[in-house]
C-alpha cells in the first residue's frame, strides 16, 4: 500500500522538481517506509511514490518500478490477490521475475496483455504507468474503488496532474483551490459526494471506480470503465444450497489470499455477522489476531459479542478502548486527512482504531465493509422490493431515505443516476440500488473511510467482501434469495449457518447500526461549547448557507425536551456535516496560499 503523486506536462512546459517532492511530502502518511521518483524530462512524466511495505520488504520491490528495457514504468498502489497465480502463468510464458513483489507482477503482466490485464485482476489498486515509446500514461482504479485516485489539469493548461489524495495538490504553489458549489451540496444532504467522479473542489476529479483513463500529451482523456456488474440471469434457476456453496468457496479462498503478507495482519471484530465471518474463515488458516473497539462511558458495546466469536474460532483476542475526549481532539486531524469531505459517523473511531493497531505492531487489518451494499443488508433494498405504488413514488421515497427529505437541491442529479441504472438492469429497483450503492455511496463514503482513516496511520485495511470475485457472485444473486420476510442477507446467513461458521445467535443477529460516542459529545458541555465555536464560525460556511437562525436557536436552547427546527439535533446529519465542513475548511485554507471558498 502507498501513496502516489505525478504529473504529465505539455510539450515544451516544465516544473520544478520541488512540486514533486512537496507533493509526495503531503502523503507521507501512506508510504513512510520508501522513497522514490522517476523523471521523464524529455515527455514532461514525473512520478513519486511513498512505499508502505507489505510484501517483499526488500528494496527489491522499490518503486515507481521499471521494465528490463525501460519502455514501461509503474507506480502502484495496493494489493493483487491473485498475483502468485498470475505469476505462474506469466513465468510459462517465459517472463522472469527479479522479486517476489506483487508489482513487479502488474508491470509484467501490462507486458504480456496491455490494458486487458485488468480484467485479470483480483485486488485493490490505483496505479500510474508511463507507456515511453507510445508517450501514454495510462490511470486505473480498482472495480469496487477501494484504492483512490485524484487528478486534475494544470492551471495555464500546463498539463495533468494526479495523486492519491487531494491534499497533495495543496502543495503546488500555482493551484487554486475553490470549492465545488454542487458537491457541496451534496455533502450537505447525503453526507458524501455522489456523483462518482466528483469531489469537493471544483476542477478536481476522481477516477470512478473499475475505470481506467489515458492521458495524452498532458491531456486526460475519457475514462473507460473496465468492469461491469453482471446482473442475475434469467435462465439462472439455483436454489440457496447451491449459492451457498458458491459463496462458501469464493469467499474463502478470497480471505486466504487476503492474509498473505510479510508483516503482521489483524481483523477488526465486531460482533456483527460480516466481520465475524471473515474472521471465521480466516481462523480456518491461521490463529487470527482479532481486534474490537469499546467505547468508554457509552451505552452502546457490543464486546460481548465480539467475545463470543473470538472464543468460537479460537483467536487471538484484543480489546481496545476508546475515550470520548480522544474522539474530540482527534476531530481537526481527521478534517485534514479525511480529505475529500464525507461525514460518516465512525470516522474519528475507526481512525482511533488504525492508530492503535499500528502502535501494536499490526500493519495490515482485515475489515467486513461492503457486505451490506452487496448482500442487501440496509434497509432501504427492502423497500426497493416493495411492488406498492408507482415507480414515480418509489423514487422520491428513494431520495428521502438517501437525503432525509422528499426532494432537494441533488434531487434531479440523484434521479438521472437512478435512472441510468434502472435502464441498465433492466428496469430492476432492487439492481438499480445496489448500482448506486457500490458505485456511489460505498467508493465516496463507507470505503473512503476505511482509505483515508486506515492509511492516515499506514497501516493497509483489505476487505474480502469487495473483492471483485465475491461481488460478482452477490450480484448475480436475485433479490428473493437475499431477501426473504423480512430477513436481510440471506445468502451470507444461510452460508454461516450451513458450514457452522458461527455460533447461531451470530449469524441471525440483526444489523446494529449506532453513532458511537454521539450521546457524549451531545452531552458534554465542553464538547457543545466547541462545537457552537466552529459551527458559528463567521469565516466558516453557515452564513453563507443561511443557516446562523437555526444553528444559534439550537445552542441557545437547552437540548433536553427541544424540537429541533427542521429535525437539527447537535450530532444529526445536519449540524455534524457543517462541523466537519468548517473544520475542513480551515485546515485547508490555512494549507494552500491560493484557497478560496
Amino acid at each position: 500500500m502507498c501513496g502516489i503523486a505525478g504529473w504529465f506536462l505539455k510539450r515544451g512546459i516544465t516544473r520544478d522538481d520541488s512540486d514533486l517532492h512537496a507533493m509526495a511530502n503531503r502523503i507521507v502518511h501512506r508510504g513512510p517506509d520508501d522513497r522514490g521518483y522517476y523523471f521523464d524530462r524529455e515527455h514532461g512524466v514525473a512520478f513519486a511514490h511513498n512505499r508502505l511495505s507489505i510484501i517483499d520488504l526488500s528494496a527489491a520491490g522499490h518503486q515507481p518500478m521499471a521494465s528490463d528495457d525501460g519502455r514501461f514504468v509503474l507506480s502502484y498502489n495496493g494489493e493483487l490477490y491473485n498475483f502468485l497465480e498470475l505469476r505462474a502463468e506469466l513465468e510459462q510464458l517465459g517472463h522472469r521475475f527479479t522479486s517476489h513483489s506483487d508489482t513487479e507482477v502488474l508491470l509484467h503482466s501490462f507486458i504480456e496483455w496491455g490494458p486487458a490485464c485488468l480484467d485479470r485482476f483480483n485486488g485493490m489498486f490505483a496505479f500510474a504507468l508511463w507507456s515511453a515509446r507510445e508517450q501514454k500514461l495510462l490511470l486505473a482504479r480498482d472495480a469496487l474503488g477501494m484504492k483512490p485516485l485524484y487528478y486534475a489539469p494544470l492551471p495555464g493548461d500546463q498539463g495533468f496532474v494526479f495523486a492519491s489524495e487531494i491534499k497533495a495538490f495543496l502543495s503546488l504553489p500555482d493551484f487554486r483551490v475553490r470549492m465545488n458549489r454542487d458537491a457541496l451540496q451534496q455533502f450537505l444532504e447525503f453526507g458524501y459526494t455522489f456523483v462518482d467522479d466528483a469531489t469537493v473542489l471544483e476542477g478536481v476529479y476522481k477516477l470512478p471506480p473499475g475505470h481506467s483513463m489515458e492521458v495524452v500529451e498532458g491531456i486526460a482523456l475519457q475514462p473507460r470503465r473496465f468492469f461491469s456488474a453482471p446482473a442475475p440471469a434469467a435462465e439462472d434457476h439455483r436454489d440457496l444450497g447451491d449459492r451457498d456453496a458458491e459463496l462458501y468457496k469464493t469467499l474463502s479462498e478470497v480471505v486466504a489470499q487476503h492474509l498473505i503478507a510479510d508483516v503482521p495482519v489483524g481483523l477488526f471484530l465486531s460482533g456483527g455477522l460480516d466481520s465475524s465471518v471473515i474472521a471465521a474463515l480466516a481462523a480456518r488458516h491461521t490463529r487470527i489476531a482479532t481486534i474490537t473497539m469499546g467505547f468508554a462511558e457509552s451505552e452502546i458495546d457490543e464486546r460481548p459479542q465480539a467475545r463470543l466469536v473470538a472464543s468460537h474460532i479460537h483467536s487471538d483476542h484484543r480489546e481496545i478502548t476508546i475515550h470520548p475526549q480522544e474522539i474530540s481532539d482527534d476531530l481537526e486531524d481527521v478534517a485534514w486527512y479525511f480529505d475529500d469531505l464525507f461525514a460518516d459517523w465512525g470516522t474519528v473511531s475507526t481512525r482511533l482504531m488504525y492508530k492503535k493497531c499500528r502502535e501494536a505492531g499490526i500493519k495490515v487489518v482485515l475489515v467486513g465493509e461492503g457486505s451490506d451494499e452487496l448482500f442487501g443488508g440496509y434497509p432501504i433494498f427492502q423497500a426497493a422490493i416493495d411492488t406498492r405504488g408507482p415507480m414515480t413514488w418509489k423514487l422520491f421515497e428513494l431520495y428521502r431515505r438517501y437525503a432525509g427529505r422528499r426532494y432537494g437541491n441533488q434531487f434531479p442529479k440523484f434521479l438521472a443516476i437512478i435512472r441510468g441504472y434502472l435502464r441498465e438492469s433492466g428496469g430492476d429497483l432492487f439492481q438499480a440500488v445496489r448500482m448506486f450503492e457500490t458505485r456511489n455511496q460505498l467508493p465516496n463514503n463507507y470505503v473512503m473511510k476505511v482509505d483515508k482513516a486506515s492509511m492516515s496511520v499506514s497501516v493497509e485495511a483489505r476487505a474480502p467482501f469487495l473483492d471483485r470475485r465475491v461481488a460478482e457472485v452477490a450480484y448475480r444473486t436475485p433479490a428473493g434469495q437475499l431477501l426473504k420476510d423480512g430477513t436481510n442477507k440471506l445468502l451470507l446467513r444461510s452460508m454461516a449457518e450451513r458450514y457452522k461458521l458461527l455460533p447461531i445467535e451470530i449469524t441471525r443477529r440483526e444489523k446494529f447500526g449506532a453513532a458511537i460516542a454521539a450521546s457524549w459529545m451531545d452531552d458534554s458541555a465542553k464538547f457543545r461549547t466547541y462545537a457552537r465555536q466552529v459551527i458559528l464560525d463567521r469565516n466558516g460556511w453557515v452564513d453563507e448557507l443561511g443557516l446562523r437562525p437555526a444553528m444559534t436557536d439550537y445552542f441557545d436552547r437547552s437540548r433536553v425536551g427541544y424540537n429541533f427546527p427542521s429535525a437539527i439535533s447537535l450530532f444529526s446529519n445536519l449540524a455534524w456535516r457543517l462541523l466537519l465542513l468548517n473544520l475542513w475548511s480551515r485546515r485547508f485554507r490555512a494549507a494552500s496560499p491560493t484557497a478560496a471558498q
